[in-house]
């Protein structure tokens, strides 16, 4: 025991073992950027290092970033088949546990039973990642017999073994199908844990083509021309190869992509000669049919639809369809006819169908035709067709202009909807029509609209002003002629001596005047005027044909001189103070022609006529729309503006300014029934609320109706220059209405001043001691002032607005009653007189009580009530004194005073004023 060898102690040979690291030299961020540009056999041997290199190759977001690359993965079918496989596991786990309880005898909610009614095993959850798995699984595959099964040919790899075996067989490939590889791009299913099989399945597939087609020579020694000979299957396989190609990022793939696009690009010109042959010859059904499709399916036939849309026949005998010449005459400056241009459009169509038909027998559906077709059309025909058309018309004349590019784009828009699609143009077609007639017709829509709005201006301007111009003409006519016979020397000397004579006998020149309404018997609707309903002197009675003045026609372009009357003019005056008159009354009768209905047509007329023009352009979904229709409403603004400020504004103000220098004493006619010049203004205050009228139905039809504009919409530019426009009306009516009454009240004075007799209400003045009949009824002032009064206030019935007409008849009514209050002062009433003042005073009540005002009617009440006065006989002046001191009798408008004072108009005033006074005041009496 002790002769053995030294006992060796067991530690010492790991104090001499030595720790080796086995952390990489290299981060993996590194290790996988070279695995990006690794080819793929190059991949799988370096899957081959090690367990760690392993997965890092089979990461399965690298797969899927080259399927990506050749276009043959989409997330939404992964995302989906992950969530049917984790649908089924979960079943399948579900039915497997219940399956295990029944065997076991136990309840879902038994004692070796959980909540969730299956048994929690550690790692027994799946995720969408496990699918592939999964897939394996319900095939009959453990997870050992799915590796085992990426070893076939199917998913393009050999099998990578980590650890050497026993099983010496090698593997045998299968011989593949060639007509299966014409698609297996299209077959490659998107599931996520299986990127790698179904990358290896193409690239298996793929691979041997695209290695022979980068290393050949020539291109008819191609594998790919020898396996396939049907030139539809090369170019299936050549548009593969290029997808492949794609996912080739490793060295050098620039000159293997270069090579193949050289392969491609040989075969598509042979191809291509093919298909134009075809279309020289007019092949459809044969070369170009067949070369087309083969085309589509190469890279998507670009190049035979260029080819074929270019050799068109549309195209390159597009002068065939029209001529735009043929659309401006010759005979006519600038005149314009678009029955050339609707006959161009027309055989445009006609062609356009034909090659749609043609288009559908050759081309395949995935091919995209006939919008480049279209738009070609677009801008070599319709585009070229058209600038000829508006440059040539716009040096001609401007309203052609107008005409031409709006009555273009309507027949356009009609071309577009006779358009025929192919079979599969899509929804979007009409859409595509759109927008191509829309870029032919951009670079003009800004200069149209521009001199639309330009164009209506000039014009209507030219109309005011040639109708102010021919007005002053006139006026400067009428008072050359009434100043012709004037001796001015010899005037000098008697002018004042004839003074009084001339003023007390005026030269008169008015013309009677209707008192119905302006416009006749016959109810002419500002609708019919609107709609190009016209004045003639035909539809007028005869009363309007002597009296109504004529305004000048613009009609037709003719413009027959003003007539302010058909009245014969007559003599001239030979004195001047005379030809001042006749000229004054001249301009009072002339206030019907400061503003004329017929202008207002005819400006209503243009603006219609150029609003409708901008309102095609007004379509849902066009890049016109929002500017044509911003300029419909500039154009009705426009239209507001000249009309109302320039024409109907300058006319009320003249109207008022000539009113106010009218004068009843200067008259001698007062025998009719209405003030002449109130009654003209009136009815001038007629013809501007029927324009008012037209504006509102044009307004309703052209604008609202249309959709041109909201009357709802508070900040629309249109709607707030309507109403500006209404309230200009309003204040100038208003202003001549105020002016009418100063007028209307002057001549119900001049009416009192001079027809009321002093033995009315006084009859002891009389001076015939025999005449003992009293006349009890209404004197004859109370009823010409009444018929006066109420002739003019029913003039306004229906021509303004209700509250005006309320404001001006209250405001007659006030200024009435004050006139007869001051009438009233200056008469002597006798007992036997007030009677018939009685009398008269009902009759003003009663013709008050028709104009509907409460307000008003308490003011005749007490007027009524004051009439009493007069009645009472002088031996009851205590009971006269307690009616004058009663304010309330008179309903609180007349004060005693003032009633004190209406009764001392009494003829017999001086015999009871001391009682009457010693009753009110307390005079003469004695204090004790």
């Amino acid at each position: 025991m002790n002769g053995g060898p030294p006992r060796q102690d067991v530690l010492v040979p790991l104090r001499e073992a030595q720790i080796v690291s086995s952390k990489p030299v290299l981060p993996a961020e590194i290790l996988s950027r070279i695995l990006d540009i690794l080819a793929v056999p190059e991949l799988i041997s370096f899957a081959c290092v090690s367990r760690r290199m392993r997965e890092m190759v089979y990461d399965d977001t690298r797969w899927i970033q080259r399927l990506r690359l050749m276009g043959c993965w989409d997330d939404a079918e992964a995302r989906k088949r992950g969530e049917e496989a984790a649908r089924r596991k979960l079943e399948g786990l579900n039915a497997r546990h219940e399956e295990q309880l029944k065997q076991t005898g136990t309840g879902i909610n038994g004692v070796n039973g959980t909540h969730d009614g299956f048994e929690k095993h550690e790692g027994s959850t799946t995720s969408v990642f496990d699918s592939q798995w999964t897939e394996g699984k319900d095939d009959g595959l453990g997870r050992g017999q799915h590796e085992a099964r990426h070893s076939t040919l199917d998913d393009g790899f050999d099998s990578i073994i980590l650890s050497p075996t026993n099983n010496k067989t090698s593997h045998v490939p299968e011989p593949r199908d060639s007509a299966s590889i014409l698609d297996i791009m299209a077959r490659a299913r998107s599931s996520r844990g299986a990127a790698r099989q179904e990358y290896g399945k193409i690239h298996g597939a793929i691979a041997p083509f695209y290695s022979d087609a980068i290393r050949s020579k020539s291109h008819t020694n191609a594998k790919i021309f020898r396996v396939y000979r049907d030139p539809c299957q090369q170019a299936q396989m050549l548009s593969q190869l290029v997808k492949f190609s794609k996912s080739d990022v490793s060295q050098g793939w620039q000159q293997r992509g270069h090579r193949l696009a050289d392969l491609v690009v040989a075969f598509e010109d042979a191809v291509a000669g093919e298909f134009d042959q075809g279309l020289e010859y007019g092949d459809v059904e044969g070369r170009m049919k067949k070369y087309a499709r083969v085309l589509v399916t190469l890279n998507g036939g670009q190049r035979a639809i260029d080819h074929y849309i270019s050799e068109n026949p549309v195209i390159k005998e597009k002068a065939a369809l029209g001529d735009p010449m043929d659309c401006i005459h010759v005979n006519h400056s600038g005149g314009l006819s678009l029955s050339e241009s609707h006959a161009f459009f027309s055989h445009l169509s006609a062609a356009f169908n034909a090659q749609v038909v043609i288009i559908d027998r050759v081309f395949p559906a995935t091919a995209n035709v006939v919008i480049p077709f279209l738009k070609k059309i677009g801008t070599d025909v319709i585009g070229a067709y058209l600038n000829s058309l508006f440059d040539e018309v716009r040096t001609r004349n401007l309203e052609s202009f107008l005409q031409a590019v709006s009555g273009t784009y309507e027949q356009t828009l009609r071309f577009a909807k006779s358009l025929q699609p192919t079979h599969l143009s899509g929804d979007d077609f009409y859409e595509t029509v759109d927008r191509v007639i829309a870029s032919v017709f951009e670079p003009y829509i800004t200069l149209y609209l521009s001199e639309e709005l330009e164009f209506f201006k000039q014009r209507s301007d030219a109309e005011v002003s040639d109708w102010e111009r021919r007005l002053s003409e006139q006026d400067a006519s009428m008072q050359s002629m009434y100043m012709s016979n004037v001796n001015r020397q010899a005037d000098k000397r008697d002018f004042l001596k004839s003074f009084k004579k001339v003023v007390m006998m005026p030269v008169n020149v008015l013309p009677s005047f209707p008192m119905s309404s302006p416009f006749g018997g016959k109810s002419v609707t500002a609708k019919a005027l609107v709609n190009d309903y016209t004045l003639e002197t035909s539809q007028l009675d005869s009363s309007q044909v002597s009296t109504r003045p004529g305004t000048p026609s613009l009609m037709n372009g003719a413009a027959p001189p003003v007539s302010r009357s058909s009245t014969p003019v007559p003599e001239p005056p030979t004195t001047e103070l005379a030809a001042k008159a006749a000229i004054m009354n001249s301009r009072l009768e002339g206030i019907r022609s400061l503003f004329s209905l017929e202008i207002a047509l005819s400006l209503v007329h243009m603006a219609k006529a150029s609003i409708e023009r901008a309102a095609v352009f007004v379509k849902p979904l066009s890049q016109f729309e929002a500017d044509a229709r911003k300029q419909c409403q500039t154009i009705f603004v426009l239209l507001l503006q000249i009309l109302g400020t320039r024409h109907v504004k300058t006319g009320f103000d003249q109207a008022v300014e000539h009113l106010s220098k009218y004068n009843p004493r200067q008259t001698s006619e007062h025998n009719q029934l209405g003030v002449a010049p109130l009654v003209v203004f009136l009815e001038l205050v007629n013809v501007g609320d029927l324009i008012q009228q037209m504006l509102d139905v044009f307004y309703e039809q052209e604008l609202v109706a249309t959709k041109l504009t909201d009357r709802n919409d508070f900040m629309d530019p249109a709607a707030k220059e309507k109403k500006r426009f209404e309230q200009m009306l309003d204040e100038r009516v208003a202003a001549g209405l105020n002016k009418g009454i100063e007028v209307l009240m002057a001549e119900v004075e001049y009416i009192c001043a001079t027809t009321q007799k002093p033995e009315d209400f006084n009859p002891d003045t009389s001076g015939d001691a025999h005449k003992k009949v009293i006349d009890i009824g209404i004197s004859q002032t109370a009823t010409q002032v009444v018929d006066v009064m109420s002739s003019h206030t029913k003039m306004l019935i229906g021509s303004t607005d209700k509250n005006m007409l309320d404001v001006f008849n209250q405001e007659v009514g006030l200024r009435l009653f004050t006139a007869l209050c001051k009438h009233l002062k200056r008469q002597r009433v006798s007992v036997d007189g007030s009677i018939k003042l009685i009398s008269d005073m009902n009759h003003y009540f009663s013709y008050i009580d028709t104009l509907k005002n409460r307000d008003l009617l308490q003011y005749f009440k007490a007027l009524r009530e004051l009439s009493q006065i007069y009645l009472i006989s002088p031996k009851d002046g205590k009971e006269l004194a307690t009616i004058i001191a009663d304010a309330e009798r008179f309903y609180g408008i007349f004060r005693a005073e003032e009633v004190y004072e209406f009764a001392e108009r009494r003829a017999d005033w001086y015999q009871v004023k001391r009682s009457v006074e010693k009753a009110m005041y307390g005079i003469g009496c004695t204090v004790m």
